[in-house]
């Protein structure tokens, strides 16, 4: 009888073990899955760096050899993004740039706000094409920029048109480039719950 009983069983247990190894690759797919959409972020803005693929300029770390004979009109376009108080606009709306030329324009930006702010610029070039062939030397959108209250600063971008741009017999017909910023809050992280006690105590004072 218990012989009987055994082989009754065994099916039962075969099928939730077989239940449990399918759960149990559920799991680590879906964990895989999540691990993959986080890592996907910063893979795909080095990508954009590496390649300029959307529109994104390159970094320089030098100048180039020299100018060519050919320019281009790059523009300069300035956006806020949501509720960061600033005031942000260029200097200038556009300028002649001939391929090679290293050329320095400034940014304007003022925080309205009376309280310290922070804010990160995100950036690109249209034509998406040409994103491979702009490249900075210096930008103030390598690094977020904290504004005090009230404050007026010029923000400075140093860049070149590659003279290999002459060589893409599709963008033959070009004549202008657009290079655009926006401007977005950056959210500190809150500090250690005993330092905001602290500063609590030392505003109440």
């Amino acid at each position: 009888m218990n012989d009987d009983m055994t082989d009754t069983n065994r099916p039962a247990r075969a099928a939730n073990r077989r239940d449990m190894i399918v759960a149990a690759s559920c799991g680590v797919f879906v964990a895989a899955m999540v691990g993959l959409s986080y890592a996907s972020v910063p893979f795909y803005d080095w990508f954009c760096r590496a390649t300029g693929f959307g529109g994104r300029p390159q970094i320089a770390t030098s100048a180039p050899q020299g100018p060519l004979g050919r320019a281009v009109t790059v523009r300069f376009d300035a956006n806020v993004i949501g509720a960061l108080p600033w005031r942000f606009a260029p200097e200038q709306n556009a300028v002649e740039a001939r391929l090679g030329d290293v050329i320095t324009v400034n940014y304007r930006v003022t925080n309205l706000s009376a309280r310290e702010t922070v804010g990160q610029a995100a950036y690109n070039v249209a034509p998406s094409t040409t994103g491979a062939y702009f490249q900075k030397i210096n930008c103030f959108c390598f690094t977020e920029q904290r504004m005090a209250p009230g404050e007026k600063r010029d923000m400075t971008v140093v860049f070149y048109v590659d003279p290999a741009l002459a060589n893409d017999r599709e963008l033959d017909d070009l004549n202008t480039i657009t290079l655009s910023y926006s401007f977005y809050a950056v959210r500190e992280p809150a500090g250690p719950v005993a330092d905001r006690g602290a500063n609590a105590v030392s505003k109440t004072n």
